[in-house]
């Protein structure tokens, strides 16, 4: 295959360097990605072998130009290999785990490169750097020595090995996972057993199941989280019972998907590789390089948080076994699956909510145009044109141009709104293409979520929770949109990890902020708005249930600091046995409130990017809570107010230590109290 043919090996002539990916075919891939590593260590080559001593720009500034090719290959597959993992991509994904490891640890490992770099750093007060050169010097020193590029030749081969096993166990923990949801994935007979849904819901399922070629039937697929949107209404109990089951089964059930082996493998193994590199568990080395420090650190807030989260669960639960109580003939005792269930019939009795009656007021495109976008361009002045002429990687995808008031381009935003066998769970955002001055390159981002696609004809209704996960991965894409950085190290959302969620949980304030929820929230047939009044109950209602959220988002935290806490000695030969005494040790052990995320699920943490990070939602909530405060103080959604937070916190992406960049725009630390607030954890907790 010549350089002509396989369009991976130039810039895309598309607007924005929007990969042409009509044009890409899988074949294309792996020549790509090997031109782009040989090219990188070419590059990397003319760093250390140059004769003349180290400077900013022979050196740091040359590393960040390096890579140009491997960058933008690596963004167009991986976006692709998430998205649409068709049984070819996966395959492609598998034979590239070990290479990008290998060619990453090449790099960061380099005893010459290190050499040069601790030269320009150990020079840098006398060096002429501006603010984001010096930052740059400093990050790349740290992230280098932190990775291992100071230890001797023996450990760097150890380490290289482990990284390279590493990476194709967390490949292959994706792919169990995403096979083994699908093949979990609920087939019901009749509607009956679907008593509650809406006929949207119904008419999803039956697309859903009519793909697969089960003619007739219903399908109901998982999300990535242990409960299900469906459980809050579903009226049969045994079909809320085999959802439930289906999902807490998931790469547990001892076939060819089953994640038991692999995970404690990769805990194993980032046990070791810790202990190489100085540090007494993977936690430790995680935590040391983000702003919460040390695991001691992120011990202290979960089980603070722990207690009273658990307190406010059990009295959540009393209430609904109350409920049972009085109205089922036969009365039972609560579990999991009937939690979302009781607790609409309960908001109903005392907020007069019904959760579910509301989804016909939130139709998807009402949500995107007059919700998303509209607080976007209120706050920002920015404007959203769709691109009906650009091409994403699927047909589901749509492409959107973003321009400034004055008509000044942005980027590029593509949102991938609904559900498919070959994309993996849950909701995220990525880049496409990355922002750097260095390159000439401006964003390109895309939002992923996981919507059930309706019938032909039939309007998507959003649920509350799916318009919130709109509006927080929405937040990511501004992040990625309006970070304006010249080095590539600090595009977008390169960020601290327990950082990286801030901006997001922010954006979720303009859900229920009146302007905005008044221009969205339309009955999609009759264009009325929400009753004024149920708008005041669902305000009433922020702290309804929180026990039970934060309890399942606590017990997830903390299992994953459980895991990673692990030292070299330590034998796991039980999962679940793990998972319940960790649980146990925290208070969070009921099994009516599981955990968010049980580990063989736990994607997060086994095959993203969060191993001993998944603590950093709570962690930024603090930002994020103190954030909101501070936008009610101050006029709320004012160009003023968003010019503010676009300049401080998100145009300055990576290049700027992330709490300096929270304290320039506060003027001070965040408090934690406002927090405690929103989450109903203020009465019981004492200190910080």
């Amino acid at each position: 295959m010549t350089d002509a043919t396989n369009p991976l090996l130039q810039p895309s002539p598309l607007p924005y360097g929007l990969p042409d990916y009509p044009a890409i075919r899988p074949e294309h891939y792996l020549p790509a990605f090997q031109a782009g590593f040989d090219e990188q260590l070419r590059e990397i080559q003319r760093i250390t072998m140059v004769r003349s001593m180290p400077t900013f720009e022979n050196t740091v500034e040359a590393l960040e130009r390096s890579g140009e090719l491997l960058d933008r290959v690596a963004h167009v597959f991986y976006t692709v290999s998430s998205a649409d993992a068709t049984p070819e991509i996966q395959e492609i994904d598998e034979q590239l785990a070990p290479l990008m490891a290998a060619h990453q640890d090449a790099i960061t490992l380099d005893g010459a490169l290190y050499w040069r770099i601790r030269q320009v750093y150990e020079q840098r007060d006398a060096l002429d750097l501006d603010a984001e050169q010096r930052y740059l010097v400093e990050r790349h020193h740290r992230e280098m020595t932190h990775a291992g590029a100071g230890l001797d030749d023996e450990a760097k081969t150890r380490l290289t090995a482990l990284n390279q096993r590493l990476s194709t166990l967390t490949n292959t923990f994706e792919r169990n996972l995403l096979n083994d949801t699908n093949d979990l994935a609920v087939v019901f007979d009749s509607a009956a057993e679907l008593e509650g849904l809406s006929s949207g819901e119904l008419s999803a399922a039956t697309r859903a199941a009519a793909d697969r070629g089960l003619e007739g039937k219903f399908l109901i697929t998982l999300p990535l989280f242990t409960g299900h949107p469906a459980l809050a209404q579903l009226r049969v109990r045994e079909s809320r019972r085999r959802i439930m089951a289906a999902s807490l089964a998931r790469a547990s059930r001892g076939n060819a998907n089953d994640n038991r082996a692999v995970l404690t493998e990769i805990v194993r193994l980032r046990a070791e590789r810790a202990a190489l590199l100085g540090y007494e568990s993977h936690a430790a080395y995680v935590t040391a390089d983000e702003t919460a420090g040390t695991p001691d650190a992120v011990e202290q807030m979960l089980r603070r948080l722990a207690g009273p989260a658990a307190r406010n669960a059990r009295e959540e639960r009393a209430a609904l076994q109350a409920l049972v109580d009085e109205t089922e003939p036969a009365p039972f005792a609560v579990e999991a699956h009937d939690w979302a269930f009781y607790t609409e019939r309960v908001r109903t009795a005392r907020y007069d909510i019904d959760s579910s009656a509301l989804r016909p007021w939130f139709e998807a495109e009402r949500v995107l145009q007059d919700g998303v976008f509209y607080a976007a361009t209120r706050l920002y002045g920015v404007a959203f044109a769709e691109r009906e002429d650009l091409v994403a990687y699927h047909p589901g995808a749509r492409v959107f141009e973003v321009r400034n008031a004055d008509g000044s381009p942005v980027g590029l935003y593509v949102l991938d709104l609904y559900t498919r066998d070959s994309k993996r769970g849950g909701a995220w955002m990525n880049a496409i293409v990355s922002q750097s001055r260095l390159r000439g390159t401006a964003p390109v981002v895309v939002n992923n979520l996981n919507v059930p696609l309706p019938g032909d004809g039939e309007p998507t209704l959003l649920t509350l929770d799916e318009v919130t996960t709109l509006f927080h991965e929405f937040g990511h894409a501004l992040h990625g949109l309006f970070a304006r950085v010249t080095y590539p190290h600090f595009a977008g959302t390169n960020v601290f990890r327990d950082f990286v969620e801030f901006p997001s949980q922010v954006n979720e304030m303009w859900i229920l902020w009146p302007e905005v929820l008044d221009n969205y929230a339309r009955h999609h047939e009759t264009g009325a708005p929400l009753d004024p009044a149920i708008v005041e109950r669902l305000r009433a209602t922020e702290t309804f249930d929180q026990g039970h959220a934060t309890s399942e988002y606590l017990a997830a935290a903390w299992l994953d600091q459980a895991w990673h806490r692990l030292g070299t000695d330590a034998k796991v030969i039980d999962v679940a046995a793990f998972e319940a005494a960790a649980l146990a040790d925290i208070g969070l052990d009921d099994p009516a409130v599981p955990t968010r995320y049980s580990s063989t699920y736990f994607a997060h943490v086994f095959s993203g990017g969060y191993s001993a990070g998944y603590y950093s939602y709570i962690w930024s909530e603090v930002l994020d809570a103190d954030t909101v405060e501070w936008f009610r103080d101050n006029g709320g959604l004012t160009r003023g107010n968003g010019d503010r937070f676009r300049e401080r916190l998100l145009g300055v992406g990576g290049s700027k230590d992330p709490l300096a960049a929270y304290r320039d725009f506060r003027g001070r630390d965040a408090e934690i109290e406002p927090l405690l607030k929103r989450r109903g954890l203020s009465d019981g907790i004492v200190g910080r």
